[in-house]
């Protein structure tokens, strides 16, 4: 008890640092995180659905070809929409990777069991040169 009153500084910066690193793991749990390499395998060999959950403005700037748009906030209301892709593999698409955990939380806990977060959203997909659409 006297090392905690007397080092408060550093116990406090052990629990938010503690905190912050099992937030980010609990918020990538919600789907398996891919790189580009694997992502494109997936489109193209096993028929992957990807589901783009940035903002509109964000989509139309740019945006993987044939993906489907769903902003993160409307797939709860939109969830019936995906139904007919609940067996496939389904990519999901942010612009830095961030915000998928949310999407692909609620994917999961509507059954579907092939969900991928693509690490680094749209920012990697772009740097490793492979093509976007614009509409």
């Amino acid at each position: 008890m006297e090392f905690v009153q007397n080092n408060i500084v550093l116990v406090m910066i052990v629990v938010v640092s503690g905190s912050i690193l099992l937030w980010e793991l609990l918020s990538r749990s919600s789907g398996k995180e891919i790189g580009t390499l694997i992502a494109v395998q997936l489109i193209n060999y096993k028929d992957a659905l990807v589901l783009d959950v940035r903002e509109e403005s964000e989509y139309d700037a740019g945006h993987i070809a044939n993906s489907k748009h769903i902003p993160s906030d409307k797939i709860k209301d939109r969830i019936k929409e995906l139904e007919k892709f609940k067996d496939k593999p389904i990519v999901v698409i942010y612009r830095s990777g961030v915000r998928t955990g949310a999407a692909s939380s609620i994917l999961h806990a509507n059954g579907f069991s092939h969900v991928h977060n693509l690490a680094g959203g749209i920012d990697t997909w772009k740097q490793a040169n492979l093509p976007i659409v614009k509409k």
